[in-house]
């Protein structure tokens, strides 16, 4: 699978902005934020998200953040992968190293019904460490100003073994 010789899973920071855009442009699946939002994202966020840099530069990254009124909650926004390194375990990795990073006690995301390759991802990501994955409606089409699917709330755990488990 993956060669952790070959790509660093790390913090995004600021220079990586630009990448992470294209990153997510080149998708072809996610929603294209503006190019400042991604370099927000990289300062404002980066210890809630992750970049995995290959020779060439930025190849995935993890966008994420803290629920405001759940700070106990990782929200995963986004996931990407070049084409290049698709296919090689590179979004669990990624998934995995921001999970052990930030030790959320619930991890959630939003995954329209048609992306069965995310939907893949996070039903693996859960059975691998053994937690629940609990699966709810959360954005239908019409609350949207353009056309877009649903999109369904995933919401995993509570993980073991997290510090805020013995509070």
């Amino acid at each position: 699978m993956l060669d952790s010789d070959q790509v660093a899973i790390e913090r995004p920071s600021p220079v990586d902005g630009r990448e992470l855009w294209r990153l997510a442009r080149d998708s072809a699946v996610l929603d294209l934020n503006s190019s400042y939002a991604y370099l927000l994202w990289t300062r404002d966020f980066a210890d809630t998200s992750a970049v995995a840099r290959g020779a060439a530069g930025a190849v995935g990254f993890v966008s994420g953040y803290r629920r405001p009124d759940g700070l106990d909650t990782l929200m995963v926004w986004q996931v990407a992968v070049a084409e290049s390194h698709r296919g090689r375990g590179l979004a669990r990795a990624m998934l995995d190293e921001l999970v052990g990073r930030v030790r959320p006690r619930f991890l959630e995301t939003t995954i329209a019904p048609a992306n069965d390759a995310s939907i893949r991802l996070f039903t693996s990501l859960a059975r691998a460490h053994d937690v629940e994955l609990a699966r709810s409606a959360l954005f239908t089409p019409e609350l949207f100003p353009d056309e877009h699917e649903a999109e369904q709330l995933y919401r995993i755990g509570p993980w073991p073994n997290n510090p805020r488990d013995s509070s």
